[in-house]
């Protein structure tokens, strides 16, 4: 005759023993247990062993690690009416379990969404010079606006870097004869600037020169042999009146 007690502690021990298995938990150290208990928020457990009452409690798993999201390449339209197209990545990490779980349905698509959004409306406001000179102040800029408003999830944006902003051929060629229009406007400065500090340099010799007459003459006698050297051909010099005079103003010996 079958044993009707014998039969169902065959069945209640297994049942029990699957049970008291599926109520132990292992978190790791990076790792936090979110527990519900009958549907209401209970407390964060972990690292470590963890004990999950079935049917009483449900435990939902979430990670405490820096997360590196991409965000995809965004059309960005900046303030000087330039169309672009901006990637970054985003880095960020869970500081409150419980909020990332409870306040928003999947923290991972919403601060993905919300920075792609973030992105198109701050760079939006600034013009193309300014996207390219000044990203850093960009990327603190994005970082600031995303922490601000995932700060209610639980969620700490710790780093934004703009990876790239693309340009269409047409921006680019338009860039580079910009910058070849720069350099030849500094080119021409500083040749301008060149002849100026000349002309004040030669104009203060000439005053030198004019206060004494001999140096002036020193000098037109020592632009004479410079010339006579350099070539073996004849060369006629003008001779200044004041010198020519002085040499005949000389009285000759008897």
């Amino acid at each position: 005759m079958f044993d009707f007690n014998l039969g169902l502690g065959a069945i209640l021990v297994p049942v029990v023993l699957i049970l008291l298995a599926s109520s132990f938990r292992i978190l790791r150290e990076y790792e936090r247990g979110v527990v519900f208990q009958l549907g209401r928020f209970w407390k964060v457990k972990g690292p470590g062993l963890v004990i999950v009452v079935p049917g009483l409690q449900q435990m939902v798993r979430v990670d405490l690690r820096v997360v590196t999201m991409d965000v995809p390449p965004q059309d960005v339209i900046s303030r000087d009416n330039v169309s672009v197209k901006v990637n970054a990545v985003v880095f960020f990490r869970v500081v409150a379990p419980d909020k990332a779980i409870i306040q928003v349905e999947n923290f991972l698509m919403a601060t993905s969404q919300l920075a792609q959004t973030t992105l198109r409306v701050v760079l939006g406001k600034h013009e193309l010079d300014e996207m390219l000179a000044e990203r850093e102040r960009l990327n603190l800029d994005v970082q600031q606006i995303l922490d601000a408003q995932t700060g209610a999830w639980g969620i700490k944006v710790t780093n934004v870097e703009i990876k790239h902003i693309d340009l269409n051929e047409s921006m680019v060629r338009a860039i580079a004869r910009q910058a070849e229009a720069e350099r030849e406007r500094r080119a021409k400065v500083i040749h301008a600037e060149g002849e100026k500090q000349a002309a004040v340099s030669l104009l203060e010799a000439a005053q030198m020169l004019s206060q004494q007459p001999e140096a002036m003459q020193l000098r037109y006698l020592q632009t004479m042999t410079q010339v006579a050297g350099d070539r073996a051909s004849t060369i006629v010099f003008p001779l200044p009146m004041d010198l020519l005079g002085r040499m005949l103003d000389t009285p000759r010996k008897p």
